[in-house]
């Protein structure tokens, strides 16, 4: 079965950087599309960027766009999302999700396969 693992996320400073990797199992990667929403306390999950099979087609939310990269490694079944600049309102829980349908999606519902989720704080 599919598994998708987050790595840690943490606590960061405003202005500061972080690198959150997802590694999937279970299934060939380079089937996927990939994605990273996040969710905030008491707010609904929200897109923030998503990468075609091949890494040559990236997608990202208004908020992050300019601030964060994401990006596969398919020898490594893994995605990343490089954040930069990162601000008080990026403070979420980042989930990485993934589907088979070949879609790029911003919705939750566009995917079926989804980690744990990691913690993000900006805060000073």
């Amino acid at each position: 079965q599919v598994q998708l693992v987050e790595s840690e996320g943490g606590l960061v400073p405003p202005g500061g950087s972080l690198r959150l990797s997802c590694v999937l199992s279970g299934r060939t990667f380079s089937s996927f599309v990939m994605a990273w929403l996040r969710q905030a306390p008491g707010k609904d999950r929200e897109f923030v960027a998503a990468i075609n099979r091949s890494g040559t087609a990236t997608d990202y939310a208004d908020s992050v766009k300019g601030r964060s990269t994401i990006s596969r490694d398919n020898a490594k079944n893994t995605v990343y999302l490089q954040m930069n600049s990162l601000k008080p309102e990026d403070t979420a829980v980042y989930y990485c999700a993934a589907t088979l349908s070949g879609y790029v999606g911003r919705s939750r519902f566009d995917y079926q396969y989804w980690g744990q989720g990691t913690q993000v704080t900006v805060s000073s």
